[in-house]
């Protein structure tokens, strides 16, 4: 399974460097110098690092493959891939062992799937694809999402009213006409 660990930003400077949307909690490992990284698409790479630093808390990242500005911006937004196994962290996970997953609440009623991991900036979210069709962005956070259960298929859901769209329909009730 390919592991996305960088997405390439905007090219920075006249030398090929490109600024990096770091997915990896160790960049220092993945991104020295002489690596070669994988690419999504396939035919943008592989390229091999010749230079990395960090520039006000950014990663920039120069390749071999990039000699100059104009080649470095035909890289913005190609996806550096590694290839990964399972998380062997117990609090952590990648997204390919989280998709599939069956969602549940904590009395085990199947509210959806998980189908997905999105990486927004305030904190990640999983795609469900609710048990009606709908597509919910849920908060990763443990106060939502208390239990992943790998080895058992499943996450368990203790969402807030109105996030799932079954909590959105069971809140419409008919009001009475206002009487004049």
């Amino acid at each position: 399974m390919e592991l996305v660990v960088a997405r390439i930003g905007k090219a920075h400077g006249l030398r090929g460097e490109v600024a990096l949307d770091v997915r990896t909690d160790v960049p220092e490992e993945r991104f020295t110098v002489g690596a070669e990284l994988r690419t999504v698409p396939a035919d943008a790479g592989p390229l091999t690092v010749t230079a990395t630093r960090v520039h006000q808390g950014r990663w920039l990242v120069a390749f071999a493959e990039s000699p100059d500005r104009t080649t470095a911006e035909g890289l913005r937004g190609v996806e550096l891939v590694v290839e990964a196994g399972d998380s062997q962290d117990e609090d952590a996970w990648y997204p390919h062992e989280l998709a599939g997953l069956r969602a549940e609440l904590a009395d085990g009623t199947v509210v959806g799937e998980v189908v997905g991991l999105e990486h927004l900036p305030a904190h990640d979210v999983l795609v469900l694809r609710e048990t009606g069709g709908e597509r919910t962005l849920v908060p990763f956070v443990h106060a939502i999402v208390p239990e992943v259960d790998v080895p058992g298929g499943r996450v368990r859901l203790s969402p807030p009213g109105g996030l799932l769209a079954r909590d959105a329909d069971a809140a419409v009730v008919d009001r009475p006409e206002d009487e004049a």
